[in-house]
């Protein structure tokens, strides 16, 4: 449950305060799913943005990847200005990016600009000292054969998680924000990814990943590792619809991650 900026003990409101001076406004984020508090805060410095969560949280793990990972992301992602622990809540606060979500319909002027995102992001190796998540043991559930998950490794950073509302445009650039999920794996992967983002937002298959060739990474996949690809995501998102089935964007998430699949199948 998204919860008021109001709503956080004086304390710890009083602490994000010694940071950022006197707090004018607050206005509560209507997109997103992970952080219990997500806000634009006005402050004396100009506005930031603000997330995090209770320290007792299930996902309270994510703030230490997130924090450990902006400095590799920067500027792509908007930069991390400070942190706030007190014990009861975690926070973190970015510089607030001042743009509209990503609009992914087969017309949009700006698919060019994701796909450079995608491009930037697919040169940028993986730290070694981060205890990052690995992609092919992230999907092996949903891969038949151990030596098919292999077809996935790779030390490239990625982000995986290509949620218009994970990505800005501002200043005639892409920004990609939310970074909890970051994974290491094979270059092509977060264009991978984004296919199916595309198929949902009305591409075909084929006119999806003429976008995604835009990547030179894509080039690199095997088509048997793409074919594993996209039946992982295709069972992944039915077993997320199954436990959605009220929610619209995952039911069509999976109808679009079944339709790529059948499409390489054929």
């Amino acid at each position: 449950m998204r919860l008021q900026w109001q709503d956080l003990p004086a304390a710890t409101r009083e602490a994000v305060e010694a940071r950022t001076g006197p707090i004018y406004a607050a206005a509560t984020a209507d997109k997103g799913l992970n952080s219990e508090i997500a806000a634009t805060l006005d402050t004396r410095a100009g506005r930031i943005f603000v997330k995090g969560m209770n320290t007792g949280h299930p996902r309270a793990w994510t703030q230490n990847r997130e924090t450990t990972i902006n400095p590799y992301v920067a500027p792509l992602a908007p930069r991390l200005l400070w942190r706030v622990n007190d014990d009861t809540w975690d926070l973190l606060g970015y510089e607030h990016l001042d743009g509209p979500s990503v609009d992914y319909s087969p017309r949009s002027d700006d698919l060019p600009l994701v796909a450079e995102a995608i491009i930037t992001l697919s040169s940028v190796r993986a730290p070694i000292d981060l205890d990052l998540k690995h992609i092919e043991r992230r999907l092996a559930d949903y891969i038949d054969n151990p030596d098919d998950a292999e077809l996935l490794r790779g030390e490239t950073l990625l982000h995986t998680d290509w949620h218009p509302d994970n990505i800005l445009i501002v200043d005639n650039a892409a920004r990609v924000v939310d970074w909890a999920w970051p994974t290491r794996g094979a270059a092509w992967i977060d264009a991978a990814y984004w296919v199916v983002w595309l198929i949902s937002a009305g591409h075909t298959p084929a006119d999806a990943e003429q976008w995604a060739a835009k990547v030179p990474a894509w080039s690199t996949a095997s088509r048997r590792a793409l074919d594993i690809f996209a039946i992982a995501q295709k069972r992944l998102w039915a077993g997320i619809a199954t436990d959605a089935p009220d929610i619209a964007w995952m039911q069509d998430l999976a109808a679009a991650a079944a339709q790529w699949a059948n499409y390489r199948r054929s």
